[in-house]
């Protein structure tokens, strides 16, 4: 009898546990993946009055997130148009030949709005890549490293012949089960790549070694570029970072790259991390994986 009422209890407990546990879900499910649940809400306890509030909460606030994204997109477009005026009316006064300081200042006005320009589309990039990797649903897949690198050598080439950079590539693991969508893996990848040839002197090389270490899968994209001091490793990773520098061609930086990188590997359950041994001695950005 004892067994009996104890069985029965469970029973009980499980069912009234059933909905909280549901309801658990739908709320991890929305905030690690942004997957929107359909939890009942036509029962009139108090579980299913808790169902139906948290079923309305994350259907409102997905609502409130589309709203403002639409109404920053529609922001920025219009600063765009608000920028191209000035520039605009300072290409105009160029076109006439005047004087040679009123051409200075013509041109200052059209690098000021350039850079607005690059601010603002930065900006909308930042957005758009942030609900990208928010709305990744990071099921466990096979990666094969050598395809992969095919696939980044093609987009990174012709950088590389530019500053006549060797890439240096070694595989020593040839695939492995990553909670990580393939494009983005390869989106970071590119990113910290082109992160150091922009930072890399000429005539150099950048070294890429994907390997298992304790239980770990490493992947480290170094260089023996311009390098950084260890007191600004905390600032590389900040979005439009004041970081922001010059590559050693002059080439310019988004201030928002390293940051997108290093979202995508976290919210695919791996860590991102940079080191340097002080200016000019060169860089390694590593990421790592449990396995």
């Amino acid at each position: 009898m004892t067994l009996l009422a104890t069985a029965i209890t469970l029973l009980v407990l499980n069912h009234l546990i059933k909905p909280i546990t549901v309801a658990s879900k739908a709320l991890d499910d929305y905030r690690n993946d942004r997957k929107l649940s359909v939890l009942p809400t036509d029962y009139k306890d108090e579980a299913g009055l808790l169902m139906c509030n948290i079923q309305e909460s994350i259907y409102e606030s997905e609502s409130f997130i589309s709203e403002k994204q639409e109404l920053i997109y529609m922001l920025s477009h219009d600063l765009k148009n608000f920028a191209g005026n000035p520039q605009g009316l300072a290409k105009l006064i160029l076109s006439e030949e005047p004087s040679e300081s009123v051409t200075h200042l013509a041109e200052l006005i059209c690098e000021s709005t350039n850079l607005q320009f690059r601010y603002i589309e930065n900006f909308i990039k930042l957005l758009k890549e942030q609900d990208q990797v928010i709305r990744v649903n990071n099921e466990a897949k096979i990666i094969v490293f050598s395809n992969i690198i095919n696939f980044i050598n093609e987009q990174v080439e012709q950088r590389l012949i530019d500053k006549n950079i060797n890439l240096d590539v070694a595989i020593e693991t040839k695939e492995a089960k990553l909670k990580i969508d393939e494009g983005l893996f390869v989106q970071v990848l590119v990113n910290l790549i082109s992160n150091a040839v922009k930072f890399s002197y000429f005539d150099s090389e950048i070294k890429i070694k994907i390997y298992n270490e304790n239980s770990k899968l490493i992947i480290t994209v170094s260089d023996k570029g311009i390098g950084f001091d260890k007191h600004q490793i905390e600032e590389l990773f900040k979005k439009f970072t004041k970081m922001s520098r010059l590559g050693t061609a002059n080439e310019s930086s988004t201030g928002i790259g390293l940051y997108l990188c290093k979202k995508i590997i976290e919210r695919s359950k791996g860590s991102l991390s940079a080191s340097s041994e002080g200016k000019n001695k060169g860089a390694e950005f590593r990421i790592e994986f449990e396995i």
